[in-house]
């Protein structure tokens, strides 16, 4: 049999006016007459980390029994329906993040597991965190080795907390102990990271005048590789452009309210949503984009900045978060933290819905993806950083297990379960941090 099927590039591009837009996984890109459920190696793991601020309230968050899981804890219900994907790991610990700066040291150390330099001014210095550690692995496959993302506006300068310099609790992200790497807000920046725009400033605000979407720029090219592949791709092109038109479409739903009111708030762009939920949701959306078009196999989010004082009216929590964290054992400041913490759980459970519901190989994103989602601080009442709040998700291209709750007898670096993760999406390193092996609970079956 002569096999005259030609192959299509992972790496192929729709190219217009100044964008470029990458493409799902699709039959035609695998080897000719290689059946998708054996092509192990075509669907690619991604890595994503959220950050939840200011800790949780453990009581209602770790689950009250070890092992298997039928359901989570009341905080984690709303992970109920990825409970095979999804596991709790209690009593991990960010040694390194004790300091007079709790809250600047538990954003800092959550990914770098590394003690922050004490500093007020740009003489700062941390450590290259694990997602960067996996963007020079796995990143440089893709257009942008990293996604970097957060909710907050406003960057704070200066002094933030205790003699640290804000810049430990507006980054996540580190590329080397002195670059920091800036999380990006404003849905629309994120768009055009992801997807360009030509011209000048004043060129792309005359675009958006004309209410074009930036995909009729690169109907000419679709057109054409509609006709060059078969049904099934045919229909998760379609699908794929549907889903970029309808995070557009929202975007710019958003800028016209904020245009249309009468009194807008200067201090927040037009290309955010004026609720949280949906500009979290949003960010989120985007993130799912951006991996199903593997543009960035890598990301980053944090829901809020440590000492936030956001409040969730939406939710009946007209008081700031901050303030009640710290509770002091005041049973409506615990209430009205258990309550957000279940908000931000619910936020992070649309990720993983979204995740699910996007096809990916012969299964979905949150097959392929690892995702780590918790906090540097424990107890938010008491500045702690043990039994720290995290959960695991996602099935890791099968290498995760869900639908359990692992605590460990000791406190247990953190360090040790990005080592793990590290090595999961195929980049193994003898150690990170303060680690001190990797978590042979997560293996199923036991390969260490």
């Amino acid at each position: 049999m002569i096999i005259t099927k030609k192959t299509l590039s992972r790496r192929t591009f729709l190219r217009g006016a100044g964008i470029t837009l990458a493409l799902p996984l699709l039959e035609s890109m695998l080897p000719a007459m290689t059946p998708l459920a054996k092509t192990a190696a075509a669907p690619v793991k991604r890595l994503g980390y959220v950050y939840l601020p200011m800790g949780a309230q453990l009581g209602k968050w770790i689950p009250g029994t070890t092992g298997p899981l039928t359901e989570f804890s009341p905080t984690l219900q709303s992970l109920n329906p990825y409970l095979s994907q999804v596991s709790v790991l209690s009593n991990l610990e960010l040694k390194n993040a004790y300091s007079s700066g709790n809250h600047a040291t538990a954003n800092a150390a959550f990914l770098s597991a590394a003690r922050a330099k004490m500093t007020e001014g740009s003489d700062y210095e941390l450590a290259t965190t694990v997602d960067q550690i996996a963007a020079r692995r796995i990143g440089r496959e893709t257009p942008l080795p990293s996604l970097e993302l957060a909710m907050d506006l406003t960057t704070a300068v200066g002094n933030c907390d205790n003699g640290y310099a804000c810049v430990y609790q507006n980054n996540l992200s580190w590329a080397t102990p002195t670059a920091p790497l800036p999380a990006e807000a404003h849905p629309r920046v994120v768009f055009e990271r992801l997807f360009g725009t030509g011209g000048s400033a004043l060129d792309r605000q005359a675009d958006l005048r004309k209410d074009a979407s930036i995909l009729d720029w690169v109907l000419d090219d679709v057109s054409k590789l509609q006709r060059s592949v078969g049904a099934s791709d045919r229909g998760k092109i379609s699908e794929y452009l549907d889903t970029v038109r309808e995070v557009e479409r929202r975007i710019q739903q958003a800028e016209q309210r904020a245009a249309d009111a009468p009194a807008p708030d200067i201090d927040r762009p037009s290309t955010v949503p004026d609720a949280y939920a949906d500009h979290a949701r949003l960010m989120f959306d985007l993130q799912v984009l951006a991996m199903r078009g593997d543009l960035t196999r890598i990301s980053t989010f944090q829901l809020a900045r440590e000492t936030s004082n956001r409040t969730y009216p939406e939710i009946g929590v007209p008081e700031g978060h901050h303030a009640v964290s710290h509770h002091a054992g005041n049973a409506a400041k615990i209430a009205s933290l258990e309550k957000i913490n279940a908000f931000h759980v619910s936020l992070f459970a649309y990720y993983l819905e979204k995740l699910r519901s996007t096809p990916e190989g012969e299964g979905t994103l949150l097959d392929q993806s690892l995702i780590l989602f918790g906090s540097g601080m424990g107890n938010p009442d008491i500045h702690n950083h043990v039994d720290l709040p995290i959960v695991v998700a996602g099935g890791g291209g099968g290498t995760h297990r869900g639908g359990r709750h692992i605590r460990y007898s000791d406190p247990t670096p953190l360090a040790n379960l990005h080592l793990t993760m590290l090595d999961k999406v195929g980049v193994p390193l003898d150690a990170f941090a303060d680690s001190t092996g990797k978590l042979r609970e997560l293996y199923s079956p036991v390969t260490l």
